[in-house]
């Protein structure tokens, strides 16, 4: 039987822990600034010069070159540092941070369809689990390592440290948060989102939207059945990007080739279909545009579509920002159709098709706040749920643990949530009268 934790050895704990968290968290935000930095150079060199689109399976054959040669042993990316916390086996080799940092400017540089997150979270992870040798970790130490820089990665690549603390907590189960080491991950989230700022990274600024909240049935059934269809399109996306990648696995093993000819076929569309090019790199400036005004309808299949066909083949980068364009071109397009206005649609849809995607719907509700107020926190609350409800148990993660399976009584829940609220904010009315 367990001896109670004395208040000084829980103190001792702390101390050791924010210490440690803190290194970490600054480790993170060191590598997102020089992430992020040679990013943006690394883009707005590829827009200056368009032509480099044409040589995209010249990046695909240097990515998978790479990988193949010094990276098969952390070719699992995310999932490498998933699967580590649930079976420790390995340290996490260092040489994970630079050649996904390779990997994906090589992606964006010659216009692969791709994200930031999965580059930040496996840079984050593999900094954090070197502490695993250098302070001889415990197996419980060393999850707690993997999680914090998880945690620290994401909240410095997006400027949003509070999701950033929730997301190391929430992604590495469905159905579980293992907040006993909240402090842990927020210390890390916190300390590399700060370390960004002093070094003088700027993150994309998005309007807040000012619209009061509706009560009538007839738009709280049009919030549900958008989360309905975010969620199916993040199924969507998990299961094209997964069987694109078997296909071209089965037909071209060698990775290299795979690359290569998955890079040809994406720059023979550039080619044939110019309007297509609007789908290469991030897409942030289309997603601020998304949160304003009508876009073509197509634009999210069209990301969808590519962003699969670029992971599939091979090339690095992450998820979330093909994610997050994908889910507010969406929800701009259907604004057509539902009675909710249009920045409230492509918010909702901003955040819902990744929490679906990720199975982190409590990260994603808190990244709506982060970045778009409070004002819009009962929409995005009730789309990344449902969004969640509806995705199924296998999303971009497939390293993922189910501790508690889905089902029906999210969005049962949900629906008291809303009555709750709607009888708050009566109250508060009648109240000012």
């Amino acid at each position: 039987m367990k001896k109670p934790k004395t208040l000084q050895s829980i103190f001792q704990h702390y101390v050791k822990w924010i210490f440690l968290s803190s290194l970490i968290g600054v480790g993170c935000g060191v590598a997102s600034t020089i992430f992020l930095r040679t990013l943006e150079l690394t883009t707005e060199f590829r827009e200056a010069h368009s032509w480099l689109l044409f040589l995209l399976p010249l990046g695909g054959l240097i990515v998978g070159g790479a990988y193949h040669y010094w990276g098969k042993s952390v070719e699992a990316g995310n999932n490498l540092i998933i699967d580590e916390f649930h079976d420790l086996k390995n340290v996490v080799p260092f040489r994970m941070a630079p050649l996904v940092l390779f990997g994906t400017l090589a992606t964006h540089l010659f216009g692969g369809s791709a994200g930031r997150e999965g580059t930040a979270v496996q840079m984050g992870g593999s900094i954090a689990d070197q502490f695993t040798r250098i302070f001889k970790m415990t197996p419980e130490d060393r999850r707690t390592l993997l999680m914090a820089g998880m945690a620290g990665g994401f909240g410095s690549v997006f400027g949003v440290p509070f999701a950033g603390t929730i997301f190391g907590l929430e992604v590495l189960a469905i159905g579980k948060l293992h907040l006993w080491a909240l402090v842990e991950c927020a210390t890390a989230a916190f300390t590399a989102h700060y370390v960004t700022q002093l070094l003088g990274v700027h993150h994309t600024s998005y309007v807040h939207p000012t619209l009061e909240i509706p009560n009538s049935f007839v738009f709280w059934a049009s919030v549900t059945f958008a989360g309905v269809l975010f969620g199916l399109t993040a199924k969507l996306f998990a299961l094209m990007t997964e069987q694109i990648k078997a296909s071209f696995k089965k037909i071209f093993p060698y990775l290299p080739i795979r690359a290569l000819i998955g890079g040809a076929f994406i720059s023979l569309v550039f080619f044939l279909v110019p309007l297509t090019t609007r789908y290469a790199g991030l897409g942030v400036s289309i997603i601020v545009d998304a949160l304003k005004a009508p876009l073509p309808a197509y634009d999210w299949i069209g990301k969808l579509t590519f962003t699969a066909f670029t992971l599939g083949v091979g090339f690095k980068g992450g998820e979330v920002t093909p994610l997050l364009f994908i889910g507010a071109a969406l929800g701009n397009a259907l604004s057509g159709f539902l009675p909710i206005p249009l920045p409230i649609l492509a918010v909702m849809g901003f955040v819902a098709v990744f929490a679906g995607a990720a199975n982190t719907p409590l990260a994603c509700t808190i990244m709506a706040l982060e970045l778009f107020g409070p004002q819009i926190g009962i929409y995005a609350l009730v789309a990344c749920f449902v969004s969640y409800a509806v995705s199924g148990h296998r999303g971009i993660y497939h390293a993922q643990r189910v501790h508690k399976r889905k089902n029906s009584r999210i969005i049962l829940s949900l629906v008291q949530i809303r009555v709750s609220v709607k009888r708050v904010l009566a109250d508060s009315e009648r109240r000012k009268k």
